[in-house]
Parts: structure tokens; sequence; C-alpha cells
């Protein structure tokens, strides 16, 4: 029998101590099949499986709150480099032509891996190495050619055309484009046991329950639209001429009413002689549990995105505290925020140290949490230093400490 197994590489990035001992491989603009290249996995049984998260995440306003959420803490409040790195902290300020910074970027990666489990950023370079670009893709818009190698980029996987596609080769591979400068793309994604290709969000297993908040949200605007009438049926004198009429009238009254209260559904009947003309009202006695049962799916949302309540705004109704706000942030950051700057990171401190020729382990996120909070024996250069300001522990003031400059402590001053 015939082995149809291709083989493919797990880690599209190679670990920073090996590959930074090395240059980059240059691939021609002709590398690998051809036919390969203009094949490509599917991405869902329909090739259209990001395209269903989009609309969902657009959908739920608690799930889409934790993806924003998300994103924001890991792509974090600036970035700290190298002493003297000067082609570092410029690629930091300005990391592409169209102005972007390097957060910016790495926001975009970040919201794509936390709604997709999949991002994708392509780099620019030259053979000079004169300078290095990031352009975020939208991970919607790429899928992974059958030649291992390839990334295919289209900006409509419904309806793909040959002409339409761009392809991109795989990191650490570089291709020379049309610009005449050197192109490559990363492929970040989280991992899934039996997917090969493309990663799985970490919400997959909430996907169901994201579909109950947004379908109990619809059915109160749904009430609210119709001023919390009660729904009803209108039964009218007269007759069906078939069994086939009777069917048609249950299936629209089943079409009818279904996740839509406050909706009249007229019914024709033979009810003999005299006008038996009714109103019947449906009431619900469940009511209540539409609530909990809205609640219920927000409480398993936020499990299934392995994140916190208190830093999506989900436990405010009970009072704001920081000391919880805090202290989850402390969690969130040592089991999910830290791991995720980790990966997102690793390729590019490589390509800072081999690209700019400059340190680029020291390329580090600034992380701030929600509420500031400091320890009032910090002293002030202490406390600049942690939220990545510019900081002198030889200036006189900034040897204060944190207790002596709140308010707390400016009470206490004679």
């Amino acid at each position: 029998m015939q082995n149809n197994r291709k083989s493919y590489t797990p880690k599209l990035f190679i670990p920073r101590a090996q590959s930074s001992l090395r240059e980059f491989s240059v691939l021609s603009m002709g590398g690998g099949s051809s036919s390969a290249k203009c094949e490509w996995w599917k991405w869902g049984s329909d090739n259209l499986f990001p395209v269903a998260l989009s609309r969902l995440a657009r959908s739920s306003s608690t799930h889409r709150r934790i993806i924003n959420d998300k994103a924001d803490y890991i792509s974090g409040k600036g970035f700290s480099v190298a002493e003297g790195a000067v082609r570092t902290q410029a690629f930091v300020e300005v990391a592409n032509s169209e102005g972007e910074s390097l957060r910016q970027v790495l926001n975009h990666l970040a919201l794509d891996k936390a709604l997709f489990g999949n991002a994708f950023v392509e780099v620019v370079t030259d053979t000079a190495h004169s300078f290095l670009a990031l352009f975020h893709q939208d991970a919607s818009k790429c899928r992974l050619a059958k030649d291992g190698a390839h990334v295919l980029l289209h900006h409509d996987w419904s309806r793909p055309t040959s002409a339409d596609i761009k392809s991109l080769p795989l990191y650490p591979h570089f291709e020379e484009g049309e610009d005449g400068n050197l192109h490559t793309i990363i492929h970040y994604k989280d991992y899934e046991p039996t997917f090969a290709h493309y990663g799985v969000p970490p919400y997959i297993a909430g996907l169901n329950v994201s579909t109950i908040a947004y379908k109990t949200d619809r059915w109160n605007i749904s009430r609210l639209d119709n001023s919390f009438q009660l729904s009803g049926v209108m039964l009218l004198d007269g007759g069906v001429e078939s069994e086939e009429e009777a069917e048609a009238l249950v299936r629209s009254a089943q079409q009818k009413f279904a996740g839509r209260p406050g909706q009249v559904m007229f019914m024709v009947k033979d009810c003999g002689e005299g006008d038996n003309s009714k109103f019947i009202p449906i009431a619900s006695a469940n009511e209540g549990d539409w609530s909990q049962l809205h609640e219920q799916a927000t409480s398993d949302i936020v499990i299934a995105h392995s994140w916190f309540r208190s830093l999506s705004g989900l436990d405010y109704s009970g009072g704001f505290s920081s000391e919880r706000i805090l202290h989850e942030w402390e969690v969130a950051l040592n089991t999910v925020i830290l791991g995720e700057q980790e990966e997102l990171l690793e390729p590019l401190r490589n390509l800072v140290t081999v690209i700019l020729g400059e340190d680029g382990s020291e390329l580090q996120i600034v992380n701030r949490p929600p509420s500031r909070s400091k320890p009032l024996y910090m002293k002030v250069w202490e406390a600049r230093k942690a939220d990545g300001l510019e900081y002198d522990p030889a200036d006189p003031e900034q040897q204060l400490y944190v207790a002596q400059v709140t308010k707390y402590g400016l009470r206490n001053v004679d």
C-alpha cells in the first residue's frame, strides 16, 4: 500500500539559541511544487471556520469582551529593550511602513490568537538587513499550502480564485518578492491533539454556551420590542380544506413563536354555528429561568476562556474591589499572559538578533496591573521602573518611599 502520509513541522519557528547562530535561508520564487503551492488545507469542513468564529464573536457581548481584554493584557503597555539598542528601539516605535508600532502589531496578533487559536505576521527585510518590518495578516484570510512551506492569502475563501491568491513562505525561510525585498510569514497556533495544520481556539468547549448567551440576549430584545406582551393564538371561526393546510398552520405557528415572545398567531378553525373567535394567551411560568440560563452561560464562557470575571468587568454589580482585581490579575499574569507573550516574542527576538544585530533577548513586554497599587515601602524609582517609565535611582526625589508621596503620607507631614 502506498504511504500517503505527509510530514510537517509542529513548531513553525526554531529556538532562538539555534537560529541565532546562522543566517536565515532564502528560497527562490519558484521553490517547491507549483501544484502543491496552489492547493491548501481546509480550515473547517467548508474552509470557512474562521468566518463562523468571527460572527459568533460579534454576536455574544461577553465572549467578545473577554477576547478583547485578553488581547489588551497580552500586548502589554509597551516594551523595554537592551541598553543602547537604537535600532531595536526604532523598530518598537515604528514596526512597518504603515506607521504602526510594535505594540499595535502585537495587539492584532494577540486578538487573532484569542479568537482563532491562530495568528499570522508577515516579516519583510532585505539582503543587507538594513531594516525590519512586521505586517499583521488577518488570520481569517490565511490558509496553509499543502506543500508545507507556504501560507496562501486570499480576501474571500468562499470563492477563491488562483489569480488573487498571494503566497508567502513559512518562517524561517524567505523569498524575494516583486518589491525586491525578502518576505516570510510566521504562523502562531495553539496546540490541539488530532489537529495537524491549524490551531484551535482555547474556548472551543464553550462554543455552545457562547451561542446560548447570544440567544438569551436576542430573546430579551424581542420581549422589549413587543412591550413585554404575552404570546398567544387568535382563534378564528372557519375551517381548513385539507390535512396539508392544517400541517402548514402548525409549522407556521412553530416558526412564529420560536425565540420571539410577544407574537400573535392567527388560526382558522371550524367551530360550528355562531362566532366563537377568541384569543388564547400563552403565558410563560419559567421566565426567571432565562436570567439564570444567561448567568450560567456567562460563567461557562469565562471558564472556557481560562479567564477571570473581574478582569472583564463582570463582577462590578457587587461593588468595585481593587484587591480582587489585582489578585486575579496576578494569577492571570502567571497562568495565561506571560506564556502567550513568550510565544509571540520568541521569533521576534530572533529577528532582532539576526537582522538588526542587537540583543533580542532583552526585548520584553511591560505589564501593568489594571488598578495601580504599589507597596508603600517601595521607592519612587522602583515603582517607576516596575511601570516601564524612566527612572533615576540617583534622583533625591525618586529616593522617597511611595508612602511619602501618597495622600496617606502627605497627611502625616508636619
